[in-house]
This record gives structure tokens, sequence and C-alpha cells, in this order.
């Protein structure tokens, strides 16, 4: 599809509700920022007050209790608002640990939806320009109500690839055959799904996996999943040429636009503050190592480890005589007793490394001294470590993961396997890293990152394909309003 050339030049005011987890909220931030700079678009940005807490609590923002004042108040004066509202549940509620499934029946009970519903028309009665415009992350199940209540465009926001998208969207073809909320699951290969050659089960996203299909989390996304259908438009953190066939086979079904990656590019200094822990500054470490000598470990911001895969992962390090950093944040482990690192650590791997609760990803991805980056296969730490050159050592945890891992391993060939299947031993992983770390399997995947970092390069520019298909939704948005 190719854009045309328009003579609509309506501005647009749309509504941003992202899913309230660090995955979700930074490539909102970053579309939001895309459509005010670049699409005349005026965006209220809408979150909650707990998470607007902890943003403020990790980084005291110094003029103004809002995160978009600078880029409101700098060169280019972007239109983006922002507002937070109750959840309500008490501020120190624990939405994403011991409590997860309290808060998922909150959210897929529809009382969540009371207290957005009256966010949203508090921001419509007081706002000029006028709303047109509700973008929605695709995982909450009400969008089209409270699009339709308020006679809104209803635009779904997608943030992992769209091969999960595709998975999700037909779950009941993987029930159907037996590879899904069946007694005896099917363990042959998934071969019926449009755009999707052949997939193991094993790549199939966890929840998909899962036997038990009565938790909150499920019935969320089988409502989400019927309500994305009635969405006007579809857009995806993804890159077109990277996920052809699957793309194509969802557009023959619903208006979907590759419009990624939505990361900012241009430098990774942060001038809006996002992060929901405090970063520690990694750079002078960094500056003493050599050149790509580095192996850079995170999980990200919501997986959980069992307390004997950190220990594992720690003696595998020290033992490993490898360069690194790993950011181990608080809570990884349900319930720890605050000792997760084994006696004689710190003694153990002496100037070797460094361990942080938090850090600027981007930041330390982009340093020279980084080499490798093991990851949990988070779909924005894929594409920042494409981006930046860097192959991947893979341990996907849970969620989306797996399904990921299978593009960075088995499609472009950019990162490698911690484990297969395996629980993890130090052995293992000492072995492994120091297979990964070798110079000769990091070119051979470098060589391979060079060819997909230049798909997401080229998606980005002016005649690209992510940038002429966001320039299709604005069109459309603008042809029949």
């Amino acid at each position: 599809m190719e854009a045309k050339k328009s003579n609509y030049n309506q501005n647009h005011h749309a509504i941003f509700l992202p899913l309230p987890l660090q995955g979700h909220i930074n490539p909102s931030i970053n579309l939001s920022l895309k459509l005010a700079s670049s699409k005349n678009f005026t965006v209220t940005f809408l979150t909650y007050d707990y998470l607007h807490h902890q943003i403020t609590q990790a980084q005291p923002l110094k003029d103004s209790d809002d995160i978009f004042s600078r880029v409101r108040e700098g060169p280019n004066r972007l239109d983006i608002r922002y507002r937070s509202i109750s959840d309500g549940l008490p501020l120190d509620f624990d939405r994403n640990g011991t409590k997860l499934e309290e808060a998922l029946g909150w959210y897929v009970d529809g009382k969540l939806i009371d207290f957005v519903m009256k966010g949203v028309e508090e921001i419509i009665l007081n706002s000029n320009p006028k709303v047109d415009v509700l973008i929605i992350d695709s995982f909450y199940p009400w969008g089209s109500k409270i699009a339709t209540k308020f006679g809104l465009r209803f635009v779904s926001f997608w943030t992992e690839p769209a091969l999960v998208f595709n998975l999700y969207y037909h779950i009941n073809l993987l029930k159907e055959h037996g590879h899904f909320d069946c007694p005896d699951t099917r363990k042959d290969p998934i071969d019926y799904i449009p755009g999707v050659k052949s997939l193991d089960p094993r790549d199939l996203t966890s929840y998909l996996q899962e036997t038990n299909t009565s938790t909150n989390i499920h019935k969320i996304l089988s409502q989400a999943f019927q309500d994305v259908k009635s969405a006007e438009f579809v857009l995806c953190n993804t890159i077109q040429e990277l996920e052809l066939d699957t793309i194509l086979a969802l557009q023959a079904l619903i208006p979907f636009y590759a419009i990624g990656p939505t990361f900012r590019v241009c430098s990774p200094k942060n001038d809006i503050s996002t992060n929901l822990l405090a970063e520690s500054d990694c750079s002078e470490w960094l500056n003493a190592k050599p050149n790509a000598s580095v192996l850079y470990v995170s999980f990200g911001s919501l997986a959980k480890l069992s307390k004997d895969d950190v220990m594992e992962i720690a003696y595998g390090l020290m033992e490993s005589n490898i360069y690194f950093i790993w950011v181990l944040r608080p809570n990884i482990v349900l319930n720890d007793d605050g000792v997760l690192l084994p006696d004689g650590f710190k003694e153990g791997i002496s100037d070797r490394g460094i361990v942080v609760p938090w850090t600027n990803q981007n930041a330390v991805l982009s340093h020279p001294a980084i080499g490798g980056f093991l990851t949990h296969c988070g779909w924005n730490s894929i594409l920042e470590s494409i981006w930046y050159g860097i192959p991947m050592l893979c341990f996907p945890v849970f969620t989306d993961q797996f399904t990921n891992r299978k593009l960075v391993v088995d499609n472009w060939k950019v990162g490698t396997n911690l484990c297969e299947e395996k629980q993890l031993r130090r052995k293992d992983i000492d072995i492994q890293i120091k297979s990964f770390m070798n110079q000769e399997n990091v070119d051979e995947m470098k060589k391979n990152i060079k060819v997909v970092r230049y798909l997401l390069e080229t998606a980005l520019e002016d005649d690209g394909s992510s940038t002429k298909n966001l320039d299709i939704f604005v069109e459309q948005l603008n042809i029949h309003p």
C-alpha cells in the first residue's frame, strides 16, 4: 500500500491509554511524540496515579509533575498533554507481585473501566481541540465500549510483534486443532495459522502453553481479542519487511499497520522521565572496558525468576570470567528474603562485573564496550539490541518472550539460546556465555544483525514502509471522519 497525496490537513486530538507496564508505556510515549511532531496531532496521554507516583519517585521532576513538560515547552512545542487518574486501588497495592491475580480481577470484572470512563469524560469535557480519537493498548478488553460511548475513532496499539498478535487473533484455530485449551494438548507443529508456515508449540506465548485457562489473564486475552476485531485501525510496533507474511495475512482481515520501531533513535538520553525505577549510571565503569568485551544482562521490568535461577546465573557469570553488567531489579523474585546473590559473589567478580537495580538500557546498549546481551526477549529489548548491533543470548521467561525468541534465533539468526528447555545450571551458563562472547560466533551474528538493522533503519526513512504506513493511517482518519 502506498500513501496518496492528501488535500486534508485535519488536526486530530487523541487520548492515548497504554497498558500500565514499562514495556508498553515506552513505545506508547514514543508513538505519541511521533504523532505530535510529524502528524500534527494533539495527544492527551492518560495514565494512572500509582504509575505517576512511581515515575516521580524514581526520577523526581524538576519543574512540574508533567512528564511531557520539556517537549511541550521545547523548541518544537509539541501539544502533548498528561493526565493521571485513579484505578480504584491504593497507591501501594502490589499490582505486579503477590496480588497480581487480584489486580487482574479488578481489570477484567469491569471495575477499572468505570474509572477510565470517568477520566476520559473529564478530558473530553475540558479539551480544546475536540477529542476525536482513542488510541488504546490492544490488551484492554473494552476499547470499543469507550470509543462508542464518546463517539471516538477506535485505534488499537499493539506493542509486540505481529506474529504474537496473529496467534492470539486465531486462538479459536488453536483450540479447534487441539493445540490450546484441550485435555490432551497436541505437541506436533502448528501449520494452519494464516501467514505462519510452521510453529513449534514451545514457541507459543506462555499463556497459550498453559493448561489452566480459567485465570483472569486468559479471560482478558479472550475479551481483548474479541474487542480488537471491532477496531478501526491496529497500529503495530513492528517492521513490515521483518514479518511480511504474517502482516499480509492480518491485513486481509483487519486494517493492520506496521509502524515500528517506535523508540527514539536520535539519542539514548532521556528527555522524558518514564522509568518506574531509579537509573544507575554505568558509563564510567563501561568507559574503562575494551570494546565489545562486556555482556549486558537484563530480564526486563516485569518477568519473575526463581531464586534458584538467580543463583545459577550469578555463579555462571562469576565462573565465566567475562565482563558484565547485570540489572537485578528489586522484586525480581517473589517473596525473596533480600539475599539473592551467593556468598562471596562480589569478591568473586572483583572489578569484572557490576550489579545495578536498573539503568538506561539504550545508553548501555549504545556503548562500544557492550559485546552481547543476555535477555529475556522482551520486544523492546530485541528492537533496541538490533538497532545498536548487539547479538542476543536468549532466556525467555514468560508471555510473548518465547515467540520473540523464535524470531531472534530461528528466523533472523541474530541471537542464540542460553538453554534448550532445561533447568538452568551454572556450568552450562558458564559454557554458553564463553561460547556466545567468542569473537567468531559474535561476528557471524553481527553480520545478520546488520541486515535486520538496515530494515529497521530504512523503514523509518521518509519513503520507508513504517513512515508510509503511518501516513496511510492518518490519511484514512482524514478521508473517513
